[in-house]
């Protein structure tokens, strides 16, 4: 996450650019300004927050519309005058209804539902009763249960596997993977942090 102390704010009377990018699509979505107040309100909330220069005041994108943007990491530039956000938007981000500013489709990755699956799994996990939800049920029986079930999922994804049965593969590699988010989350981690060290080994 960015250091708010070396950004420079006062280069631009108080206020920086701040660019939003989906985090998973690449795409850009919009383009605001922040002062210092801004940004540490938005590592606090976790949403990106502005400043408005026509209403003088600090807004929450998404603050009358619901259509808010889930932080997922801050970076400043070279210069450090301006702010790159990785968000997660929860809908169209233009006040026209367009998904950008620019009137662009924020076509989803690929993979981006595996970040809606664990966004259901954190709210099962924080929220829900264990009584009515397998995910709750699984969290309140700990982390040593959840690592048996995964264990329990891999055997049958190479059964599955050994047989040549495609359908059944497809359906129990499923059930591992969800499975695994669960116990990523068991131990607060995502799969963004997996993700990264393959990268890193990459590099």
């Amino acid at each position: 996450m960015v250091d708010i102390n070396k950004i420079d704010f006062e280069k631009s009377d108080g206020l920086i650019p701040v660019i939003a990018q989906d985090a998973n699509t690449g795409k850009v979505l919009m383009l605001g300004f922040a002062n210092r107040e801004a940004v540490e309100l938005t590592v606090q909330k976790g949403l990106l927050t502005f400043y408005s220069r026509s209403k003088n005041r600090i807004w929450t994108k998404g603050e009358e519309s619901g259509n808010y943007l889930k932080l997922v990491s801050l970076q400043s530039d070279c210069d450090n005058d301006t702010i790159l956000a990785k968000v997660l938007p929860s809908g169209p981000v233009c006040h026209t209804g367009a998904d950008t500013c620019w009137g662009e489709t924020n076509e989803d990755h690929a993979l981006s539902f595996i970040d809606k699956l664990e966004q259901i799994i954190e709210e099962r996990k924080l929220s829900a009763n264990p009584s009515n939800s397998y995910v709750a049920s699984l969290f309140a029986k700990g982390k040593n249960k959840i690592a048996q079930k995964v264990g329990e999922e891999a055997v049958e994804l190479i059964i599955e596997s050994i047989a040549g049965n495609t359908d059944a593969l497809k359906n129990e590699a499923a059930d591992l993977l969800f499975h695994f988010l669960i116990l990523l989350q068991s131990h607060d981690l995502r799969l963004r942090d997996v993700v990264s060290v393959l990268e890193q080994r990459n590099s």
